[in-house]
């Protein structure tokens, strides 16, 4: 890990040593990106040669915010930017006043349940005590991941905006041990289970492939939700070269490139099954008013 972010941080502009002058170029050729260094930036990188093989030269510039990445999108210094999910994009948006749009999903870095001092979750007792973040988004998802395994369940509608208020059942009556997220793999000797986010997990040692009880899957609300995407200015998403840059980024190679370089940590996200869903309620929807035409004709009559 440490050797890929090297060679990243050897390859890319960072963002502290960039002058106020420094602007997009006009080429449409050249596609100006910002990024976080791990896991985006590093898959950027990946993406390069193949983006060279479609005529286009990809600049990446390394931000260590989340502020300026959007800005310089907004001002159009920028044509993309690649480190957020949907719900940071749209509170910015509302926010700032910003017109940014998703111009696709990439990867999604997954929740999941580690060991503590038990490492089934076959071997759950009652009072048993799980450990998870105290910040709303990331308590919600810890929670939904509890819910998603059988060990609680959620009032209807909770969601991304649950907290412990909102369990209704709680069959082992499992004690929820609220801690700032950085401070919940310090607790794996005194709970039974933690509750850790990708990077997190990796901080602490744990390989998510080989030591998360469990994980967030791809087709789980909270996967599709917190998606790390391509971001633009509204407008520019349906252009060549942004739709080259997410085909690039969504293709096999870089799937390959991400599955072997990050332990589960950092999992391809796949929207087939959301576009195949979408045209199966198209479909439901284009023969119910075949139906109705069919009807009222047949009334007619």
């Amino acid at each position: 890990m440490k050797k890929l972010v090297a060679a990243v941080l050897t390859g890319v502009l960072v963002a502290g040593t960039l002058s106020t002058g420094v602007y997009a170029k006009d080429d449409d050729k050249t596609i100006t990106v910002a990024a976080s260094a791990t896991p985006h930036a590093e898959i950027l990188e990946e993406a390069k040669p193949l983006l060279e093989k479609e005529g286009y030269d990809l600049e990446v510039t390394v931000f260590d915010d989340y502020v300026r990445p959007n800005e310089v999108v907004e001002s159009g210094e920028f044509d993309a930017n690649y480190f957020q999910h949907i719900p940071y994009l749209e509170q910015f948006n509302e926010e700032k006043g910003t017109h940014l749009v998703n111009a696709g999903g990439i990867h999604y870095e997954p929740f999941g349940i580690y060991p503590g001092t038990k490492d089934s979750l076959d071997d759950l007792a009652d009072g048993d005590s799980i450990a998870v973040p105290n910040d709303t988004t990331n308590e919600a998802r810890a929670l939904l991941l509890l819910q998603d395994n059988g060990i609680i369940t959620l009032k209807d509608g909770a969601g991304l905006n649950a907290t412990v208020k909102d369990i209704e059942e709680n069959p082992h009556n499992v004690e929820i041990v609220e801690l700032e997220a950085a401070q919940v793999a310090r607790v794996t000797g005194e709970t039974a289970y933690v509750v850790l986010n990708g990077n997190y997990a990796l901080e602490a040692g744990f390989s998510v492939a080989k030591d998360a009880l469990a994980y967030e899957q791809a087709d789980s609300e909270a996967a599709k939700t917190y998606v790390n995407i391509i971001a633009v200015k509204e407008g520019n998403e349906n252009s060549d070269k942004i739709k080259a840059l997410v085909d690039v980024l969504k293709s096999d190679e870089i799937k390959d490139f991400i599955n072997e370089n990050y332990d589960g940590a950092v999992i391809p996200y796949d929207d087939s099954e959301d576009t195949e869903d979408a045209a199966d309620s198209k479909d439901a929807d284009s023969a119910e008013e075949t139906a109705e035409t069919t009807e009222a004709a047949e009334d007619a009559e």
